[in-house]
């Protein structure tokens, strides 16, 4: 394929694939905890990060990472001990980091409303190979978190006080829940925008929901659909010439439709074959003896 001796290509697709495994690996920790946004509003102050990058003339990914990751440890923190002005803070955190990160971009010698945009809605032609080597070694970190970690996560994300009891640092964990995320937004914002993350940490697992009963089966399915959506928007927009991101973001889409289409008469068929079980249980049970035959 002439699409594979292209050497931009081939750092696009390989990015591509780390993002489709990544994305959806602590997608569905977000999503048990019903944090579906998080990724979304990490991804706005993430914007700050690649500002402060670009008027520091350094690396983007790396800066952005580390600012992900204060205010991922921020908005947790919030989530916390925030009470009824919790929500307030974070929304003052997620437009303070969009703002800061355009002020930024502005200022700075090399930024520009192109870089800007690429950042935005992604860019995955233009990965360099300084990129692949960042998004490889933070897309290494979550998949050893995400996967080795994966029945304490699953514990947290369940039932936090259940937890607790069992004697699991509760605390370092979601920190470490959105630490994780943060540098997935990082990995990913070159490959489908910030502003289009989350949307692939939610929409693969929330698809996979539709087919699969346990925890392990919607997680081998939401990485298998995200490297699915993510290697074909790739190769669909080098052929068609369209935005990365956006294609990458409408497969996912296509993809949750066709399984929630599957997935309706399977769970009919399924609570039909339960009712008959029931029923058969219900006729095969010995009948009690009649209580006009009972004497006290």
């Amino acid at each position: 394929m002439d699409i594979l001796e292209l050497a931009f290509m081939q750092r696009a697709l390989l990015a591509a694939f780390l993002v489709g495994v990544t994305a959806p690996a602590i997608g569905i920790y977000l999503v048990q905890r019903r944090q579906a946004l998080m990724g979304d509003g990490i991804g706005h102050v993430a914007l700050t990060g690649v500002g402060l990058g670009f008027l520091l003339n350094t690396s983007p990914v790396w800066v952005a990472t580390a600012v992900c990751v204060v205010g991922a440890v921020v908005m947790e923190l919030i989530r916390s001990y925030g009470k009824t002005r919790g929500d307030i803070a974070l929304a003052m955190l997620f437009y303070g980091g969009m703002a800061g990160g355009v002020m930024l971009m502005s200022l700075s010698s090399s930024g520009s409303n192109a870089n800007l945009t690429t950042y935005l809605f992604g860019s995955i032609t233009t990965v360099s190979q300084q990129d692949i080597v960042a998004i490889c070694i933070l897309a290494t970190f979550v998949i050893l978190t995400t996967v080795g970690l994966r029945r304490q996560l699953f514990a947290i994300c369940q039932d936090e006080e259940f937890a607790r009891v069992t004697g699991l640092p509760v605390r370092l964990l979601n920190l470490l829940v959105a630490v994780t995320a943060a540098v997935t937004v990082t990995v990913a914002m070159r490959v489908v925008g910030l502003l289009l993350v989350s949307a692939l940490m939610v929409i693969p697992v929330a698809a996979s929901q539709q087919i699969a009963r346990s925890f392990a089966t919607t997680f081998a399915m939401a990485v298998a659909v995200g490297v699915l959506v993510t290697v074909s928007g790739t190769v669909t927009s080098y052929y068609v010439d369209v935005p990365s991101g956006a294609t990458i973001v409408l497969l996912a889409i296509g993809v949750f439709v066709v399984l929630t289409m599957i997935a309706t008469p399977l769970a009919k068929r399924r609570a039909e074959t339960a009712a008959a079980a029931e029923r058969c249980t219900l006729e095969e049970t010995p009948a009690g003896p009649a209580t006009d035959d009972v004497q006290v």
